[in-house]
């Protein structure tokens, strides 16, 4: 008998769950309930017309559905219906993120309690099956870090910088006329995206409780098109990378941009895609790459979910790893750095950094600078040897107080 399923949401990932469902015609799934705000201006003629369209959400819990999507997003509403359906005994798929990240080990030890299913694959990666492939397919490894390009809108930008030479705003601009930014894209560039992300793997792939707030985030928001060409020449690129370490005493987590090598998973990806690289005791490193952005690719998530609880027809739910909150997170601890500065051009610029660097103890590697620059704006980098992070926020916080800056100073670190 098919799964009968309710629908929360009709913006473009419920539209593309919807046409999956639709279109399988394998007597799995069936499309039950569509629920939306305003929902007439939603209803389209591809839906069968037995599919009862709403936008009272008492419908749908009334309807004794056997499995509840929620795509609306947000934590409230969206938490209490998760609670409501679980508390009734009805399996939830959900693409929730933010929810997830939030709420995720209460709303699970909810599910466990009740005997049910709550599934969030498309709450990560769109359609790269990451959260299984982590619970699953390598949990006979020990996992000690998860890092990746998680957010589609900020890849897509940076790549572009990349490829094409385009300024920031430009960039930024073309992305938003592509659909690949949002009109406000603050949770992109800041990193706030892809930190709840993060924390959603860091509970399914080292058992650690961690809470958005304890992540470490940095815009890209400073990144130019002048980074490039020196990242270039240090064989090299840019992306917004998510890591998450076990240490020694505690846990390192960290969202924003960093030079990344040429040779590296993350530098190879380009346009909306992610990827995700686990490493492991054993197993050293496995990497999950694909579309993580989209109507379909996080459709495709989405019914896979389905599709699982279909074909356990009634089975035990899936189970999850136990979860610790760990002592401590803090962001990265020792990197090398790349410090890009935008100057007016006099006598003594280097001979000042070199006094605060070595008020800090942090060694200089090289001064590189590209040609075309002016008096009056006048771009170069200097690498620093590795050196606590600290440290460097300290030095860098002195280095942009000083008088010759045209644009703020940018230090980022470089990944191994």
């Amino acid at each position: 008998m098919a799964l009968s399923v309710g629908l929360l949401g009709f913006g473009t990932v419920g539209q593309s769950v919807a046409r999956l469902i639709v279109e399988r015609g394998d007597g799995l799934l069936r499309l039950s309930h569509i629920f939306n705000r305003q929902v007439a201006r939603k209803r389209v003629d591809w839906v069968p017309p037995t599919v009862v369209w709403t936008d009272q959400i008492e419908d749908v819990f009334n309807a004794r559905l056997d499995v509840v999507v929620e795509l609306v997003g947000g934590l409230d509403p969206a938490r209490s219906w998760h609670e409501r359906a679980l508390d009734a005994g009805i399996p939830v798929v959900t693409a929730n993120k933010q929810l997830v990240a939030m709420h995720g080990q209460a709303l699970l030890d909810r599910a466990a309690a009740r005997g049910v299913d709550l599934l969030f694959e498309a709450a990560v990666g769109g359609g790269i099956p990451v959260v299984r492939g982590l619970r699953e397919g390598i949990a006979g490894d020990q996992l000690t870090s998860v890092s990746g390009i998680l957010n589609g809108t900020c890849n897509y930008i940076l790549t572009r910088m990349e490829s094409a030479g385009l300024a920031f705003a430009a960039a930024l601009a073309e992305a938003q006329a592509q659909g690949f930014a949002e009109a406000d894209p603050t949770d992109d560039l800041e990193g706030y995206d892809a930190r709840a992300k993060l924390c959603i793997l860091a509970r399914v792939g080292l058992g650690l409780d961690v809470a958005p707030h304890q992540v470490a985030c940095e815009s890209i928001r400073s990144i130019s098109d002048d980074d490039f060409v020196y990242a270039r020449r240090l064989q090299a690129t840019i992306r917004q990378v998510s890591r998450v370490t076990v240490v020694q005493g505690g846990v390192q987590a960290r969202v924003g941009p960093a030079l990344v090598p040429l040779t590296s998973p993350l530098a190879r990806v380009i346009g909306s895609q992610n990827v995700i690289v686990a490493g492991g005791t054993y197993g050293r490193e496995t990497t999950f790459a694909g579309y993580g952005a989209g109507g379909f690719p996080t459709a495709v998530a989405v019914v896979s979910d389905l599709l699982a609880i279909a074909r356990r027809a009634g089975g035990a739910p899936a189970s999850w790893p136990s979860t610790t909150a760990p002592t401590s997170v803090s962001p990265l601890q020792v990197a090398p750095y790349y410090l890009r500065l935008v100057v007016r051009d006099r006598p003594g610029i280097i001979a000042s950094l070199a006094s605060i660097f070595s008020s800090h103890a942090i060694n200089i590697d090289a001064v590189l600078q590209e040609p075309g620059g002016t008096k009056d704006h006048l771009p170069f980098v200097i690498t620093l040897e590795a050196c606590p992070t600290t440290s460097m926020a300290t030095a860098l916080a002195e280095i942009a107080t000083l008088p010759f800056h045209v644009t703020p100073p940018l230090g980022l670190p470089v990944l191994g």
